[in-house]
């Protein structure tokens, strides 16, 4: 069953995630804030920082800089940036 939350990112009503996936505190800040099309959002531009700034999931300071940019993206309203990059025009 699916439930509804509001999205601030999204900034109206939409689907939430079905669980609790990230750990903490900013865990239950995602799960309670943030709808499943708004993390697909993020996932998308998570991809793209791992990929050019070739970022390991292994190092600590990685994910740590992975962290921060999503918090940035999902509650500051900050878009992620990557050097050299040009969004493909419609």
């Amino acid at each position: 069953m699916s439930r509804t939350i509001y999205c601030t990112f999204l900034k109206r009503e939409a689907e939430g995630k079905d669980f609790q996936f990230y750990p903490g505190e900013l865990g239950k800040r995602i799960f309670d804030n943030i709808s499943k099309e708004a993390w697909a959002q993020w996932q998308t531009k998570q991809t793209m920082l791992i990929n050019e700034k070739k970022l390991s999931m292994m190092n600590v300071a990685d994910r740590k800089v992975l962290e921060q940019e999503m918090i940035n993206f999902l509650f500051e309203g900050q878009d992620v940036h990557i050097h050299g990059y040009t969004p493909p025009s419609e």
